[in-house]
């Protein structure tokens, strides 16, 4: 073999191994990537909990002294009860690949319907309380029956829904407001959830010293809340419906392959998350006292924000409870956060805005991955 022809030959070997090392620095790099996503698509609540240790210190920072006090975080507790109460119902609808845009007029009609039915009309607590919650059960049985029988987007659905249920609310209410004298003369069980609790006195009656309960107050209305998350969890991860829930949203004609009732999935997700609603309707009342049909016109939108936020994929499949009450956190946080640092309400929702629009980009990113 001549001189040439072995330098060409060694030379074509050296190509093949650089390139070889080349494709392994990159597969390398791609697996560490493919990993990172993995990892955050096994657990979405990591980021937000990550989110919500970063604007905890950046505020302490920020705002010391104020921020981390106990009456301040009891504060934000409270603020956020409602909107993770109906985030837990949007959080079912959404797993589904769905969404409810009539969550914060369902919590707004059964509590009309509660209020106005026990105060007004002098119906007894014990009919009318049940009355408001089904209302709440009811109005998510509609949504549910709509979306399966119609074959209609849960979107569209909800929307006109959102509309109709209003309706009927300024109908029953007559556009009327029910003062907290009167709900509290009448019916002081529907402001039971506004009830204060001081953990530290609560814990030196049983006998205890625990000088870091100094300072917090909690209501009944976030101890509802925290049981009530318990139980969704519960239902979500240990029981055979909540994998149907799952597998409904991740992929429906393989769930319905796979012998799952897909259309009664849903038509339960919905019903469920109207009684939720319904739940949060007695919250609020507690929260501001009295009975008003204008209560509450955000709430559609916030409770959305506190699902995205909280990791919650807007396609379906990926999500979790905990994760909305992180996310319901979040908001809470950076919104009394730049308040106490002074700043207008404008930036408030400047930063959810930005907020939301990170969290989706996370979802897209880590979803094509696991495609």
């Amino acid at each position: 073999m001549s001189d040439d022809a072995v330098g060409s030959a060694q030379a074509e070997r050296g190509l093949a191994g650089s390139g070889h090392s080349v494709a392994s620095f990159e597969e390398g790099e791609r697996g560490a990537v493919r990993k990172l996503q993995g990892f955050l698509h096994q657990y979405p609540t990591s980021i937000p909990f990550i989110v919500l240790l970063v604007g905890v210190v950046i505020f302490a920072v920020a705002a010391p002294g104020k921020f981390l006090s106990p009456l301040n975080l009891s504060v934000v507790l409270q603020q956020v009860t409602i909107i993770a109460i109906l985030g837990m119902a949007q959080t079912l609808v959404i797993l589904t690949a769905g969404i409810d845009l009539s969550v914060g007029m369902i919590m707004i009609l059964s509590s009309v319907v509660m209020g106005r039915t026990c105060v007004v009309y002098g119906v007894p607590l014990v009919i009318a309380f049940p009355l408001g919650l089904l209302v709440g059960f009811a109005c998510g049985m509609v949504n549910g029956l709509l979306v399966t029988m119609l074959r209609l987007p849960p979107f569209i659905v909800t929307l006109g829904t959102w509309s109709i249920f209003g309706a009927l609310n300024v109908w029953y209410s007559r556009s009327e407001t029910i003062r907290a004298q009167d709900i509290e003369a009448a019916a002081p069980f529907l402001q039971s959830m506004r009830t204060l609790i001081k953990p530290y006195e609560v814990a030196a009656s049983l006998g205890l010293d625990l000088p870091f309960l100094k300072g917090w107050v909690v209501t009944y209305g976030s101890l509802l809340m925290i049981l009530l998350a318990i139980l969704l969890w519960y239902i979500l991860n240990r029981t055979a419906f909540g994998r149907h829930v799952y597998a409904t949203g991740d992929d429906p004609d393989a769930a319905r392959l796979s012998g799952i009732n897909t259309n009664r999935t849903l038509i339960a997700v919905y019903a469920l998350a109207g009684l939720i609603c319904a739940v949060a309707a007695w919250v609020l009342i507690g929260r501001i006292g009295g009975v008003s049909p204008q209560a509450g016109q955000t709430a559609n939108l916030d409770s959305i924000t506190a699902v995205v936020i909280g990791g919650t994929s807007l396609f379906g499949g990926r999500g979790s409870i905990v994760g909305t009450l992180i996310g319901a956190l979040i908001v809470g946080v950076f919104r009394n956060g730049l308040a106490l640092s002074g700043l207008e309400v404008l930036w408030q929702d400047f930063a959810v805005g930005v907020l939301i629009i990170v969290a989706v980009t996370i979802d897209q990113w880590i979803r094509r991955i696991a495609a």
